[in-house]
């Protein structure tokens, strides 16, 4: 299968870069799937949610991204988060608990910044919310 240059890059240190077959991604427009030879676009990521590249050889990475946005071009597709972690460097059970504190904590803007960051960890991890 074809591939594709990924760059993943958050405000303080670049996350990740390499070649994938395919990278998928919720945007405050919907999911969406991008495979090599892709039409070029830009898109708002939505908040709260993972994105998932797949590499050669069947790996997929979990990323948990926190704002940002998804630019697809002739030359690969950059993925421009304010932050981002990848799979590994996610503690579940901190998500976890952060997840069910923000819960309880109610509707203030805190509560939900802290339940969309932590739901983005889970979803990224594998795990459900």
């Amino acid at each position: 299968m074809a591939e594709m240059q990924v760059d993943l890059v958050a405000v303080e240190r670049k996350v990740w870069s390499g070649t994938a077959e395919m990278v998928v991604a919720r945007t405050v427009d919907g999911d969406i799937g991008i495979m090599p030879g892709h039409a070029p676009l830009l898109a708002q990521l939505r908040e709260g949610f993972a994105a998932r590249i797949q590499q050669a050889g069947g790996n997929v990475l979990g990323i948990a991204v926190h704002g940002g946005f998804l630019s697809v071009t002739k030359e690969g597709v950059s993925i421009l988060a304010e932050d981002a972690q990848l799979s590994d460097e996610i503690d579940v059970s901190h998500a976890r608990q952060t997840y069910e504190a923000a819960k309880a904590r109610g509707d203030s803007a805190e509560a939900e910044a802290d339940l969309r960051r932590a739901q983005a960890q889970l979803l990224a991890t594998g795990n459900d919310i």
